[in-house]
């Protein structure tokens, strides 16, 4: 995971001020970690509209904890890959900040299988912060920060019963930071 490189004049406040929230309150009456198995039973059964239900739940939930507007989610087949003559990307989610829609993709863009679970909720959970940032902060625009990353892994891992991470940073030019995988999993 890589940030997003700093804004020069324009939004620099917001995005230094996401950069700063490290911290999410977390809901302690299990209810998270009870819709996630849902999120995964469905999954296991391979059918989006059972998968999407679930995922309906989860964010309902998330958006009353935090006291902001629902936002609406569609899951989709599988992932797109754009190609291109020297690399290839897919797309695991995204969020539209105007229709508050999270979009996430529960199969894989090439083989078509369904994906791990891990990795829809971690997608999952990296969306609704997007929509968290718009609605519960009040940023003018989502920034990938070592904060926003911050508070996804730790809705991530409430939300899976894991314990959390402390997550290490590398810089990289431009004023970027990337994990260092190695130094996190080492702990």
């Amino acid at each position: 995971m890589l940030t997003d490189a700093p804004p020069r004049k324009a939004n620099r406040a917001g995005f230094l001020e996401s950069e700063r929230i490290k911290t999410l309150d977390l809901p302690q009456d299990g209810r998270l970690l009870a819709i996630a198995q849902s999120i995964e039973s469905a999954m296991d059964g391979a059918r989006t509209v059972d998968v999407r239900r679930a995922c309906t739940e989860f964010l309902e939930t998330t958006s009353q904890f935090y006291r902001v507007p629902d936002c609406d989610v569609r899951v989709l087949a599988a992932r797109p890959l754009r190609v291109r003559e020297s690399w290839s990307s897919e797309l695991f989610g995204d969020y539209n900040p105007e229709t508050m829609m999270i979009r996430v993709w529960m199969r894989t863009a090439v083989r078509k299988e369904v994906t791990s679970f891990g990795t829809f909720v971690s997608t999952l959970c990296h969306e609704f912060c997007h929509h968290l940032d718009f609605q519960k902060f009040g940023f003018p625009d989502s920034w990938h920060t070592r904060g926003f990353y911050e508070r996804t892994a730790a809705l991530y891992h409430h939300a899976r019963g894991t314990p959390a991470k402390r997550l290490f940073w590398v810089a990289v030019p431009g004023g970027r930071w990337r994990i260092d995988w190695p130094r996190t999993n080492r702990g």
